[in-house]
This record gives C-alpha cells, structure tokens and sequence, in this order.
C-alpha cells in the first residue's frame, strides 16, 4: 500500500517540460481609479489569442499612483512551445494581437 502511495506521489509531481527554450514578453498597463480590473480576464484574453504557446503569466510589477489614483501593473507572459521552437515574427504577432486587444477588452491603457 505504501508503494502505491508513492507512485501516486510521484506521478502527480511529473510534469510534462518542453526542450525549446522559452520566450518573454513584458506587457504593462494602467488602470483607470473607476475602472474594474480582473486578472481572469486578462489571463482568458491572452490564453484566447496565444492559446497552448503560452507557459506562464506572472504579474512582475504593481504600482499605484499617489495623484491620479491609477494603478500601473506589468505581467510577464512566458511563451514555449512543447514540440518547435517559436520564432520572433510569430511571438510579436501575438503579442501585437494582444495588446490591440487589451485596452479594447479591458478598459485599460497601455503604457
């Protein structure tokens, strides 16, 4: 039984990783003071137009102006494809497509 346990252990922390190297792109933002942000639809909007290509999106950066009220936020998106290496041309495409989105989705401004 504790063999069993173990496996089960195990299989759980096994994680599929890629071999292609990854690719970063910085994405950053304000936030109007009335304006209602929701980190979900962020991460759906990304995942919407990256889909599988995105690894990770990690917020890097959080700031609230002491004037205006606005919040400045900066998330990193981790691009990695699980079976080729991505190229620059396709990453920046998808990152254009997604900051044309943002402001247009989420009410925000980009920085």
């Amino acid at each position: 039984s504790s063999r069993v346990l173990w496996t089960l252990a195990v299989t759980q922390l096994f994680q599929p990783y890629s071999k292609y190297p990854a690719c970063y792109k910085d994405i950053s933002f304000w936030i109007p003071k009335e304006t209602p942000f929701n980190e979900n639809n962020f991460f759906e909007m990304i995942r919407t137009h990256a889909g599988d290509l995105v690894e990770n999106v990690q917020k890097v950066d959080e700031f609230k102006h002491p004037k205006t009220g606005e919040t400045s936020l900066c998330f990193r998106i981790l691009y990695r494809s699980m079976d080729r290496n991505l190229t620059n041309e396709e990453i920046d495409a998808i990152q254009f497509a997604i900051r044309k989105d943002v402001p247009e989705s989420l009410g925000v401004r980009l920085r």
